[in-house]
């Protein structure tokens, strides 16, 4: 299945994603959107810049998606995952 990932172009990370310092893409909803049951590994995911054309394709290599988040286990997680994802250690606390 191919899918489409919007990404706020003021943030530059479809740069990051094509010089590889992001090489994990998440999104983080208080509520279930898609692609959350609907992305598998292999699937295409288009990344463009919103605003903008698509600029990039990847094949997803793994997916993981986590429910029922608490304050905690979203830290637990953004520790794990900050660097691969490009989200600043300053920026945890938002």
């Amino acid at each position: 299945m191919d899918h489409v990932a919007i990404m706020r172009k003021s943030w530059e990370l479809t740069e990051k994603i094509l010089t590889g310092e992001k090489n994990i893409e998440s999104r983080w909803y208080k509520t279930r959107h898609a692609p959350w049951n609907r992305i598998e590994k292999g699937d295409i995911v288009y990344f463009k810049d919103s605003g903008c054309p698509v600029t990039l394709k990847a094949r997803a290599k793994k997916v993981l998606q986590f429910a029922n988040l608490t304050r905690a286990r979203v830290k637990e997680l953004l520790r794990k995952y900050r660097r691969s994802d490009c989200i600043e250690h300053k920026d945890i606390p938002a």
